[in-house]
Parts: C-alpha cells; structure tokens; sequence
C-alpha cells in the first residue's frame, strides 16, 4: 500500500515531534510500519523523513499554500527514490533526476487517483492512513507546464537548503531542469484572465438584486467589493493562524482618506487604498450586520463574518462565497441570451476579480499607485502584467511594417 509520508501543515510538529522522541507509532502506526520495512532497502529512511519535515517546517509554516506546494512535490519525490530506486534522496545522480522526470510525465497507473484526498483520517486519535490517496491526481490535458515549474523549483530549493544544511553537497536539478524535453521556455504574450465588462455586471448586479430576497448575499456582495474593488486576493481576506482579518483594519488618515491593512504574500502588510464607491458598499455591508457606519480603530469584529458560529472565514469558505455569485450570473445570463457570457463565466475564478479590477483601474491610475495597492514588490510587474507597455509598444511599431 502507497503510503503518505506528510500530513496537515497543523499535524505538522507532532511528526517532527514524533520522530524525535521514537513515538511515531502511537500515532501513526501504518507511517511507522511502512519506514521500519524500509530499513533494509533504505537505512537512512527514518533521518531522510526527519530532514523532509524540517525542510518543510522551515518553508512552509508562513503559508498553508505554500506548504502544501513543497509537501506534495517532495513526497512523492521520496516515495519514488525510495520504493523505485531503493535509495535516499541525498544519494540520487543526475541520471536518477532525469529517471523520476520520466515518472512523472508518465507514472504508474496504481500512483494515480481520479480526486484529490486526504492523506490520513483520525480515528479515536490515532492518524490512520486513507487507501484512497495516491501521490498523482489525474489531468484529463496531462500535465501543464505550471505543474512541471513547480516540480523542479521544489526540489531546486530542497537541494539547496541540503546543500546549506550539510546534508548533501550536490543539486542537479538546474542541469536536468536546463535540458529537460518537457518544459517549454515561454516568451509568449499572455493577458490576465478577467471578465469582461457583461459579466462582472452581471455578478455584481445580480448578486445585488438578490439582496432584497435573501439579506445573507449582502456578504456575497462584500467580498466581491473587496476582491475586485481592492485587488484583494482571497487569502488575505481568510482566517490564517498568523493574521485575522478584523474590522479594526479599516483606517482612517487625517485627511479623512480611508485604507485597509491587509497581510500579503510573504506574511509583508500594506495599507490598500479605498475608494469612495466601496465605502458605500462598507457601510451596506456593516449597516446589514448591525454595526455603526464605520470601522472604529478598535473593533475586533471579522471582516467577513460566518452566518454561524464565530470568527472570520477560510480561504475555502469565501471561494464558496464567490463561486455562489458566479452561479447566480451564470444562470442570469442565460435567460438573458447571453450564452457565450454564461459559457466563459464558467471557467472563472475568484482571482479573476483581483485581475479585472487592477485591468480595468490600470487605464487611469498612476503606475506607482496601483503597483502599491497590488502589493507588487516591483513596478516592472504590475505593467508586465496589467499594462504590458513593451508588448504595445513593439505591436505600434510592427503595424507599420511594409511588405
């Protein structure tokens, strides 16, 4: 039986815990079964797994996201040195790098499952491991090229972190990533996803009319105010065990110009500017909830509010959120005649609001402002991606090309 090796960012130090002390088995007994069969092959199983979990806890514990990424990359990278080489990771040559490409363009049917699943199920406090888990989860199209940059900027970090640590003093991973068949070195030009002007009115509008029916949507049309009027991204509008979102978070500056601090990517905060037309959606939005107009500096209450219960949302809760709205406009649309709408708003996601409201504010916003407000370490990236200056630039100029 393929048996995971990593559990939940939140499970995370009791492995490391667990491994320390010799007590994986109260715990996790198939885990600990499954390493001690692996002693003969693999001696040093038991300290590569103990050096997996460090890894992980060191680059994963300021993102659920991020650990995840590393956690599924690196653990079927170990289960296929281990049970297809017989080998520890810090003993793999180029040449077995180049092998476990070839893998995981084409793994085994028994590594693949048709869903995603959890790795382990609590049964009376014992983590016992689901049968249903496999390290792949198959795509209809094959793998994409995002799924193979990942692959190798996992286990490019991994190594390096290795070689820092003493562990190994060699990462082929550059070299076999330099002459890989599979990744394609892209210089194509590529547009952001966003909705079209139809259909955010549809999302927005309908969401909206629905309120008067059903008041619980004025939460619906908050966030979609926040993700598409802010440029927020979900995550920083969810509960994360480092950051509540919280209506304190709302500020005021002396000038009566109102901001939101918010915790991006890479735990860096910045205040986001409001606009006077998502003030007005603020103060629907607490008016519904029973609040005072305004965020006061002090006010504990979460930003966006579970209809049950306590606390602030996670990321999954709120894509629920938006993906409700979607399907409101989905539907609208469809009676309206819109069906070529309809049809491409099924393919859209909450990130796609971040991306239309940057789009569509980029047409009048100074660069600098708008590559704040995004949270952009680099100006060079908001017009990579929203103004694209060189790619029109090159485009005037070929248009005057003669034959």
């Amino acid at each position: 039986m393929l048996t995971p090796l990593v559990d939940t960012l939140k499970q995370l130090r009791y492995q490391i815990a667990h491994i320390e002390d010799d007590t994986l088995i109260q715990e996790y007994p198939e885990l600990n079964a499954y390493l001690s069969t692996l002693n003969h092959d693999v001696p040093s199983a038991l300290e590569d797994i103990e050096f997996l979990y460090q890894f992980l806890y060191v680059y994963g514990r300021k993102s659920e996201a991020t650990f995840n990424r590393f956690r599924n990359e690196l653990e079927r990278f170990y289960l296929w040195s281990w049970n297809f080489k017989q080998m520890s990771v810090f003993d793999l040559r180029r040449e077995d790098i180049e092998a476990y490409v070839e893998f995981v363009v084409d793994p085994d049917s028994n590594w693949v499952s048709n869903s995603v699943q959890w790795r382990f199920k609590d049964k009376q406090g014992v983590r016992c491991v689901n049968i249903a888990w496999r390290p792949f989860v198959y795509k209809e199209n094959g793998l994409s090229q995002q799924t193979f940059a990942a692959m190798f900027t996992a286990l490019n970090v991994f190594y390096k972190f290795a070689i820092l640590e003493e562990k190994t003093f060699a990462n082929f991973v550059p070299v076999v990533k330099k002459n890989s068949p599979y990744l394609i070195t892209e210089s194509q030009i590529k547009l952001p996803d966003t909705l079209s002007n139809l259909q955010w009115e549809y999302v927005f509008g309908v969401t909206r009319d629905y309120c008067d029916a059903k008041p619980e949507l004025e939460r619906n049309l908050f966030v979609l105010a926040c993700l598409k009027g802010l440029y927020l991204r979900i995550s920083e509008l969810s509960e994360r065990p480092q950051w509540s979102p919280v209506m304190s978070h709302f500020w005021q500056d002396p000038d009566g110009f109102w901001y939101i601090r918010v915790m991006g990517k890479g735990n860096k905060l910045r205040d986001v500017t409001l606009s006077e037309d998502f003030i007005v959606y603020l103060r629907r939005y607490r008016e519904y909830r029973g609040l005072p107009a305004l965020p006061r500096v002090d006010e504990p209450s979460p930003i966006v509010h579970k209809l049950r219960g306590q606390g602030g949302m996670n990321v999954r809760q709120i894509r629920r959120i938006v993906q409700q709205s979607f399907d409101l406009a989905i539907e609208s649309l469809n009676q309206d005649g819109f069906s070529d709408e309809s049809e491409q708003l099924k393919a859209a996601t909450a990130h796609w609001l971040r991306h239309t409201g940057a789009t569509h504010d980029a047409q009048h916003r100074p660069l600098k402002h708008l590559s704040e407000d995004l949270g952009h370490a680099k100006i060079a990236t908001t017009d990579q991606i929203y103004i694209q200056t060189n790619i029109k630039d090159r485009a005037k100029s070929g248009a005057k090309r003669k034959l």
